[in-house]
């Protein structure tokens, strides 16, 4: 499956960014999705993910109660929501694809990723 972010950008400390990620080649509906960044000179980490029948979410300590993960089939298209953005989410931001029902935390699950779309948080 091909995926392509959007909605990168600079926003205040405390602001909110949607970012999408559409997918296109294959069922997207298959596929458990997942939101990975990276920051300058540190490893790519995980997010948030959701199941292929978005009945289950999961979020990475740092970004809990602050980002939410949502899918429409319809569209092929998965959401990352950002609210309450600090400095330290300043990173490039990718979705990644997972052909499995069930997210998981690790990058090497994922078969297919997008290009990232940068996300600056000024304080």
């Amino acid at each position: 499956v091909q995926l392509v972010e959007s909605g990168g950008g600079l926003v205040q400390a405390g602001g909110s960014l949607r970012l999408s990620c559409a997918a296109s080649g294959r069922t997207f509906s298959n596929y458990a999705m997942g939101w990975f960044r990276q920051a300058p000179g540190k490893e790519r980490e995980f997010v948030v993910g959701i199941s292929w029948n978005s009945a289950r979410t999961f979020a990475a300590d740092p970004v809990k109660g602050r980002f939410t993960i949502s899918r429409d089939d319809a569209k092929n298209t998965v959401y990352l929501q950002m609210n309450g953005l600090k400095p330290e989410d300043t990173a490039v931001y990718y979705c990644a694809a997972r052909p499995y029902f069930i997210p998981t935390r690790a990058a090497s699950d994922y078969d297919d990723w997008g290009q990232g779309t940068q996300v600056t948080v000024s304080s």
